[in-house]
């Protein structure tokens, strides 16, 4: 398959692969000092610095595994992600349940350097392995009427005690327009740094879409509908005021609650200098999909 994207960035260029396993210490400093996602208080907690390496290692978020900082380490190793079955429906072709081994067999696998910009207001760069979602959807073909893409992620109450609680609604599921869905940037993850992906990351199979704030790129999917009708989604419905259907990095767009025209490279420490935030987290080639839009309105 001939390569339909090229990239800007470098291996020079990605976070550090333990810091990247191990953010979520990192916020949760933050959050002792009533700074959690990324509010722009740093002048407040000046003296705080990282955790050891030691203490970072058993940090994630998962909220399937529970809310505290040390439940995806502790509880994501339940998951059993081998064997592995995702249901694609709705309006395709070729409705069917496909093994993760069937859906690789047909796949290219390719690395992908790409910017993460969390709706936190932190960010990293993180070199993925995966495939583009259009291949897997024209392995399956798609019906002219659809419009979305629908995602959903394992529900598994035996394997996940964080679902034993009302946090969200589960599942957790995700959608984007078909349009979005189909751009060469939109990948299916399936690992990072050459390794295949750990649980707390999304095991075995997982959505990103870099130009989107980090929770759009929905975790361990089960589930692909194609559907003329815009998909509901975890956190629009927990919370629509704050966390919109498109979600695209915007700077100009501030969260509820904090700014998002500034955003701090992990890796440079607790505090590390701000960096401006790019429109579309610096992908512009995204930006004919919403031409005409109101992306106020449109978040």
């Amino acid at each position: 398959m001939s390569r339909r994207w090229t990239n800007d960035l470098t291996a020079s260029d990605v976070t550090p692969e333990a810091l990247f396993l191990n953010r979520r210490q990192v916020m949760a400093g933050a959050g002792a000092l009533g700074i959690a996602g990324g509010l722009a208080g740093a002048a407040n907690a000046e003296t705080l610095e990282p955790n050891a390496f030691e203490d970072i290692t058993n940090y994630c978020n998962y909220y399937e595994f529970g809310t505290g900082k040390e439940d995806p380490a502790k509880y994501a190793g339940a998951l059993t992600t081998d064997p592995w079955t995702v249901q694609i429906d709705g309006m395709v072709d070729k409705p069917g349940d496909y093994s993760f081994d069937d859906i690789m067999s047909q796949m290219d696998i390719e690395e992908r350097i790409y910017r993460f910009r969390c709706v936190e207001a932190w960010s990293m760069v993180v070199p993925w392995n995966g495939f583009e979602l259009a291949d897997l959807l024209d392995m399956v073909g798609v019906k002219p009427e659809a419009k979305y893409v629908a995602f959903e992620t394992a529900l598994r109450p035996e394997e996940m005690p964080g679902v034993r609680y009302p946090v969200l609604d589960w599942p957790y599921v995700e959608g984007l327009r078909l349009d979005e869905a189909r751009h060469p940037l939109t990948l299916m993850a399936t690992g990072l740094y050459g390794k295949p992906l750990p649980n707390q990351n999304g095991a075995p199979l997982r959505l990103v879409v870099p130009w989107k704030y980090g929770f759009k790129s929905i975790k361990s999917v089960v589930r692909i509908t194609l559907t003329d009708t815009q998909p509901a989604t975890a956190w629009n419905k927990a919370n629509a005021g704050e966390y919109g259907f498109y979600s695209n990095v915007n700077p100009e767009v501030d969260h509820p609650r904090w700014s998002q025209a500034s955003e701090r490279p992990l890796g440079g420490g607790l505090f590390a200098r701000r960096k401006p935030t790019l429109m579309f987290n610096g992908y512009d080639e995204v930006a004919g999909l919403y031409e005409g839009m109101d992306l106020v309105k449109n978040f």
